[in-house]
């Protein structure tokens, strides 16, 4: 039927000329309802934030008072003049500190060189309570109190030493129980929010104790109890704002929203009512519409374009892009939105070498959680799967590029830079991206060459398990064991460093081990001597064989001898050579051009092939692609071993740990630690000495240096810098890759020829450029 019959009543229809009105009022009057209550969060979100805030300033007082309490009434115990009069009897002088102490749960009185601590077997001492001793006795004075799980139960520990600064004479060690913590803590309202306790400054650890919501997000720092190495954090409360955060934005929307609401509500109440048709007018019906042809369905829209390639430059510091990787301070030229970039630029190069699965690990520094994430956005942009292992050591993320098959990694870390600093080590394929593959990230940032719309994947595969097993059944039994003192400089490699030199044999004394971002013992770079201190106390407190600090992310070491003596890198190298060369007969060896004249004859004489070459630990490890080597060496104590199947060709902190410790307890003259290291040939020689120069300046300088600089019957050498040896000396400048300087390195057979080594080089430079104040 097409119509309906002339005298047939119409059927009622709506009026949507009186609806829509309706429709329009419900809508914006709901949106402006939703837009004020927006407001109202957005106005409080300051305040809830600060009520958290106050709360979190609460606990700390809570539990600053608490601890004040104990710190009292054991400062009041151990100045009592009964105690000191028989201090030297420990049983009876830690007696009367249970009497005078009634709350605490155990106390234990040591001597002032913690002797019968240092030759404790640890695992049934406890490995917390001798790490606290030690740390103690490193720093001459109380220890901060921390916390320890025994028998399943949580303990608060206390270090007191008795006597004066330099001259203590007994550690007195306090137990409590930590439910009084726990109470004072939950006492405290998060007003909103939640409120964490850690023992470290990172926050990367489980929390001790949590009160809260969980949904809040927790701030980057926390507030520390003083006196303790706990610190306290907020979670700041997290409200559902859609709306851009702005009060008055969402005023006004509200408002418009409201008002128009109102309008068009009024509106619909003043119009007339519909009339009613009486005529015989037909209705239409649907079969009766003549339909327009149907279009062709539009196309899909095109990709936004990028902006011109020079508004990129504005986004990324060129001069984060160094020589060997990319590093720059957090919050200046380093941040979130330059790692996304970062992270495309990266997947857009592994796209083009059909690479799918990229592992990323990072270091201890607060920032490196923020990066990590940024940059595994970016990369599952370019559509690559990122597995994040989590916080590693940098030569574990090696590691997961070889174990987990993905053949890439990168490591986010700022390596022995101060704590403000991070980056990333990069790995493709394999290869340590440097130089210009380095440059080329840049390039193609600058010039929006990025990938984007991918829909990589993440996954999280911790492979520390596999990495400890894979060392420790590398490393052959050892003969006899070795006390070994470990600094970790609060770095990364303090969990795992201790636990893989335990596992083949060793009693390890931790030092600094625990992971804190802020470093702040001292600065996590083992290659300068001053910051070796804690260590080189340490060992000689102790009585250790050697002392072996590692760097920030764990792929450099420092050794100490057992008297103490800074033993150098290149020195190292000379021991490992001659370790690997007895298997290894006419491998070659690389090394960097800051090392020892006498590596060459060394390696020589161990029937190898010694190569020098650039400075970097990308160029060493790609000479040793390129050349096959067994071993590779820096002075800045990056260590690289590829001998046999034994281990992977990068430079790995840990395992050179390890090797160490194989030959030096292996040893078939059955030498001590001391006598092996005197075996090696000596000479006097300076540090590496740095001059800070203004940006540009040290390449410009050394272009003009290698044209001009002439010393006589000297061999130089330009590969890297200007090296120059004579038969009973050497010296060298280059321009450093990772900082706006120059270095310099002298050695020689004699005091006498080494200063006339430093005059060829004065007279030289001088000639040059007589404006420059060296540091020499």
């Amino acid at each position: 039927m097409a119509r309906k019959g002339g005298g047939e009543r119409r059927l009622d229809r709506i009026d949507l000329r009186r609806l829509l009105p309706l429709v329009g009022a419900t809508l914006l009057i709901a949106g402006g309802l939703f837009c004020a209550w927006q407001t109202w969060l957005i106005a409080d979100e300051s305040d809830a934030a600060e009520r958290t805030r106050s709360a979190q300033r609460d606990a700390v007082r809570v539990l600053g008072d608490a601890f004040r309490v104990h710190l009292d009434r054991l400062h009041k115990a151990v100045n009592d003049p009964a105690l000191l009069a028989i201090l030297d009897d420990h049983p009876a002088a830690a007696s009367r500190l249970r009497q005078a102490l009634p709350d605490a749960r155990a106390v234990d009185v040591y001597s002032g060189g913690l002797d019968e601590v240092v030759h404790a077997d640890y695992r049934q001492f406890g490995y917390a309570k001798a790490a606290q001793l030690m740390a103690a006795l490193g720093a001459g004075q109380v220890s901060p109190a921390s916390t320890a799980v025994e028998g399943g139960e949580r303990r608060l520990t206390l270090v007191e030493p008795i006597g004066a600064p330099g001259d203590v004479r007994a550690w007195v060690w306090v137990e409590y129980a930590f439910d009084e913590w726990r109470d004072r803590f939950e006492s405290v309202s998060p007003a909103g929010g939640r409120l964490e306790l850690h023992q470290s400054a990172s926050g990367d650890s489980a929390p001790l104790l949590a009160r809260g919501k969980r949904s809040a997000e927790r701030e980057a720092s926390g507030l520390p109890v003083p006196g303790t190495a706990f610190y306290v954090f907020a979670a700041l409360p997290k409200a559902f704002i859609v709306l851009p955060h702005s009060a008055l934005l969402g005023g006004l929307l509200a408002l418009i929203g409201l008002g128009g609401g109102g309008f068009l509500a009024w509106r619909r109440m003043t119009m007339p009512p519909p009339v009613e048709s009486e005529g015989e007018g037909d209705d239409i019906l649907v079969a009766d519409v003549v339909r327009k042809p149907r279009l062709p369905p539009a196309p899909a829209p095109a990709p936004a374009l990028e902006a011109p390639a020079a508004a990129a430059t504005h986004e990324v510091d060129a001069s984060i892009f160094r020589a060997y990787d990319v590093r720059g301070v957090v919050g200046a030229a380093l941040n979130a939105d330059t790692a996304r970039l970062i992270g495309r630029a990266i997947g857009g190069v592994m796209n083009e070498h059909g690479l799918r699965e990229m592992a990323v690990g990072r270091d201890g520094r607060l920032s490196g959680a923020e990066l990590a994430g940024a940059l595994s956005d970016g990369l599952r942009a370019a559509g690559i799967d990122v597995i994040d292992i989590g916080a590693v050591p940098t030569p574990m993320a090696y590691f997961a590029a070889f174990h987990l098959g993905t053949g890439c990694a990168v490591s986010v870390t700022g390596s022995h830079n101060p704590a403000d600093h991070n980056g990333f080590k990069i790995v493709i394929g394999g290869e340590t991206l440097s130089g210009d593959a380095i440059a080329d990230l840049h390039r193609r940032i600058v010039e929006r060459r990025l990938p984007e719309g991918g829909q990589g994947t993440w996954r999280e595969q911790s492979v520390t398990e596999a990495y400890v097993g894979r060392v420790v059944g590398d490393i052959a039994e050892a003969d006899r064991r070795l006390k070994v003192v470990v600094d970790a400089g609060n770095g990364i490699a303090g969990p795992v460093g201790p636990r893989v030199l335990e596992e083949i044999g060793c009693d390890v004394v931790p030092l600094h081990c625990e992971v804190d971002g802020r470093f702040p013992n001292h600065p996590p770079d083992p290659s300068d001597s001053r910051h070796l201190a804690d260590l080189i106390a340490a060992v000689r407190a102790v009585g250790a064989d050697i002392g072996i600090a590692f760097d920030g992310d764990g792929d450099r070491i420092g050794v100490v001898g057992p008297d103490g003596e800074v033993v150098p890198s290149d020195r190292l190298l000379m021991v490992f050579a001659r370790d690997v060369l007895a298997r290894n007969p006419g491998a070659t060896i690389v090394y960097d051009v800051k090392c020892s004249a006498h590596l060459r004859r060394v390696v020589q004489e161990a029937a190898g092939v010694p190569l020098m070459w650039r400075t970097g630990h990308s160029m060493v490890k790609a000479k040793m692609r390129e050349t096959g080597a067994a071993l590779g060496g820096e002075m800045s104590g990056h260590f690289f071993f590829a001998d046999g199947n034994r281990w992977y060709g990068f430079d790995d902190g840990i395992y050179a740990a390890v090797r160490l410790v194989e030959i030096l307890a292996g040893d078939p003259e059955e030498r001590s630690v001391g006598e092996l290291f005197d075996d090696l040939p000596r000479s006097v020689s300076t540090p590496e000495l740095r001059l800070a120069v203004e940006n540009g300046m040290a390449f410009r300088f050394m272009e003009s240096f290698r044209d001009k600089a002439d010393f006589g019957d000297g061999r130089v050498t330009t590969l890297d810098g200007v090296r120059v040896e004579w038969p009973d000396g050497w010296g060298l400048v280059r321009a450093s890759n990772t900082e706006s300087a120059l270095v310099f390195r002298f050695e020689a057979d004699t005091p006498k020829a080494l200063e006339r080594v430093k005059d060829a080089f004065r007279e030289r430079i001088h000639a040059v450029n007589d404006a420059i104040s060296l540091p020499f």
